[in-house]
């Protein structure tokens, strides 16, 4: 079988792509982001960050790079690994006390999280939750009252950069919930490899294997969507090629490159919908507050075990865009499985905190998520808890 390998030419040139938003990528694109703000007018944005993101160079170098541009900013930082909609609140309000015009959101997705929730309702005065994704969009009566917004990812994972959604959780009920509005999206998704040089290995692992489950549970979600299914496979091609290499060569550029537009076109695939892994990890992020991406990781094998069956030409499809020789099911299976554990995924969420007893209570909240909705299979009550005490105790 002949094995394909990254195009350097590609992945290491800058590039301008339209779709599904203006999007700037290439290695050193971050030094322009003054000259972006610019030209899109912006004068004070607020730099939105995750609370363990506010001490690494890349913050104090955009403030020094906008300082540059004659371009004013301050910055939020007090966001979770799981964004809570105190935490929201919060941010509303230093935009408001320093009068910006923008957001910034840079870091990994919950920053990007952070920072597109704040913007959602930071103008209009809108409720929060009054963006929830299953609710019918809220009239603005005609005007737009987002302020603009440039996403920066500095993982390569959850391809948060390529649009508005944003999972926040509901700290009074300890659920997670999506935030939408069809009216909002970034002005510019700045992707830069160079930012997710210093990531550490585990980060990169667990981010890695998120992207890539984007693209499965996209591409398996049943729906006619050539876009996006499209984006899943290439973006499963693309993963395949540069994760290992990503994790054991940090400084490989080239790998760098490869995963962070695979997880960008991760996010471009999703936006036709996710699955089980999604549903339940939401809720458990929600309650245990555990980092989103090695959550799906640990995950993904008990419900590949109960979606795959029945979805034969799509296993094909994917086996083949990751170069797996074998393209049955089971193949595709052991091959996931290998993958986790090349990465040291734990077999179980147990290893991460999660207690056992709480399993009924995970599944009735997964079943409120937006992904149960969307996955290939109808998973009733009992087959939830089942896929959800299994996660726990042993995934594979």
């Amino acid at each position: 079988m002949h094995r394909f390998k990254l195009d350097k030419d590609h992945i290491l040139s800058n590039q301008d792509w339209t779709f599904p938003t203006f999007t700037a990528y290439g290695p050193g694109r971050f030094k322009e982001i003054g000259k972006f703000c610019n030209n899109f007018n912006i004068s004070n944005p607020l730099i939105v960050t995750d609370s363990g993101s506010i001490k690494l160079p890349f913050i104090s170098e955009l403030s020094n790079l906008l300082l540059d541009a004659k371009v004013n900013s301050n910055i939020y930082s007090n966001i979770s690994p799981n964004p809570r909609d105190d935490e929201i609140d919060g941010g509303c309000k230093k935009f408001k006390e320093g009068n910006h015009d923008a957001i910034i959101a840079i870091g990994g997705g919950s920053a990007m999280d952070g920072g597109k929730a704040i913007s959602l309702t930071v103008n209009s005065n809108i409720p929060l939750w009054d963006f929830e994704f299953e609710q019918k969009p809220v009239d603005l009566k005609g005007k737009n009252p987002f302020p603009k917004i440039i996403t920066i990812p500095t993982t390569a994972g959850t391809g948060a950069e390529t649009e508005i959604t944003a999972m926040v959780t509901h700290v009074e009920k300890g659920m997670k919930f999506c935030l939408w509005h069809p009216d909002a999206r970034p002005c510019l998704a700045l992707v830069d490899p160079e930012l997710t040089l210093k990531l550490p290995s585990n980060l990169t692992a667990w981010t890695g294997i998120d992207a890539m489950i984007h693209a499965i549970e996209g591409y398996s979600v049943p729906m006619f969507h050539p876009l996006c299914d499209g984006s899943a496979l290439e973006s499963l091609s693309l993963i395949s090629k540069s994760l290992y290499l990503a994790v054991e060569e940090p400084d490989n550029l080239l790998a760098r490159g490869g995963m962070i537009v695979g997880s960008y076109l991760g996010g471009v695939a999703f936006l036709k919908g996710l699955g089980l892994v999604h549903a339940i990890s939401h809720m458990v992020g929600a309650e245990y507050n555990t980092h989103h991406g090695l959550t799906n990781a640990i995950i993904l094998p008990t419900v590949m075990n109960y979606n795959l069956p029945g979805l034969e030409e799509k296993v094909k499809r994917m086996s083949e865009a990751m170069q797996f020789e074998d393209h049955s099911i089971d193949g595709f299976k052991n091959n996931l499985n290998k993958m986790l554990d090349r990465l040291k995924i734990p077999k179980g969420l147990n290893e991460i905190g999660v207690p056992e007893d709480c399993y009924e209570r995970i599944a009735k909240k997964s079943m409120l998520d937006q992904a149960y909705g969307q996955n290939p299979k109808k998973a009733n009550l009992d087959e939830l808890n089942e896929l959800v005490k299994n996660s726990i105790k042993k995934a594979r």
